[in-house]
């Protein structure tokens, strides 16, 4: 029996092509390709120090960078990061910084702005304040203050934050870090619940468990180049990176989870 066709391909949210950014002497990216389909959730992955927040810095232009920055076709490298937000680039940052005298319903209301749903998403995303709170599960939290609040909720807050306007595409900087097992648990099921419902994500984290089991596909980054891009079970396996997270002694397996 023959294997089935392929089906048609997915259209791409994000394309990168050739990006380079260097600082001074210092080449913190050289000649990255990267693609996001729509709906599709991608893991950026690397060593401390490959690029990977340079990488969200220069797609969202708060670096300058060489390459050629696509959303939904459109080149954006020369648009400034408040242009590129209203086009539908949404970020979270490392710190989770709320306003500590807003409740979480009004730090959603402020980052709405005058943006509001920038570019429609399909039926069932988010696209308001109280969608948002619902589909990221605060709804029992949203007249709480950011001081009364678990670091696992404050995290889900940041994202709530970033998803309310209906972005294109959904850049996550490390928000599992400093969560405990079981509330990186609960973020995982929420960004898998985001992408099936057709918000395009790319994620960072050190979390290997994480990335590797929620991501549809996962790009790997060393000393600013790309050198892995597939399913989470062939980067999982691939020796290149298992070299550079943990060196070449240790096993496939060990590469899920690689401790400190």
């Amino acid at each position: 029996m023959e294997p089935d066709p392929p089906g048609p391909p997915v259209p791409s949210v994000l394309s990168v092509t050739g990006l380079s950014v260097a600082f001074g002497g210092v080449h913190a990216l050289t000649d990255v390709d990267l693609q996001v389909g729509e709906g599709e959730l991608v893991g950026l992955i690397g060593p401390n120090g490959a690029g990977k927040t340079t990488f969200i810095d220069a797609i969202t232009g708060f670096v300058r960078c060489s390459g050629r920055v696509e959303l939904d076709g459109r080149d954006v490298g020369e648009r400034a990061p408040y242009e590129r937000a209203r086009l539908g680039f949404s970020r979270t940052w490392q710190g989770t910084d709320l306003f500590d005298d807003l409740d979480v319903r009004e730090n959603l209301t402020v980052a709405v702005g005058d943006r509001g749903a920038v570019v429609p998403l399909p039926d069932g995303a988010p696209g308001d304040v109280d969608a948002t709170l619902s589909e990221i599960g605060l709804d029992s939290i949203a007249a709480a203050l950011p001081s009364e609040l678990s670091e696992g909720q404050r995290k889900l807050v940041g994202l709530a934050r970033a998803v309310v306007g209906s972005p294109r595409l959904l850049c996550l900087d490390e928000p599992a870090a400093g969560l405990d097992t079981e509330e990186s648990r609960v973020l995982g099921r929420r960004l898998r619940e985001l992408c099936d419902r057709g918000v395009s994500t790319l994620l960072i984290d050190h979390d290997m468990g994480l990335v590797l089991s929620i991501c549809d596909r996962v790009v790997v980054l060393e000393f600013g180049t790309v050198i892995a891009d597939g399913s989470p079970e062939a980067v999982r396996r691939d020796p290149a990176v298992i070299s550079a997270y943990l060196g070449s002694a240790a096993t496939p397996a060990q590469v899920v989870n690689p401790g400190p």
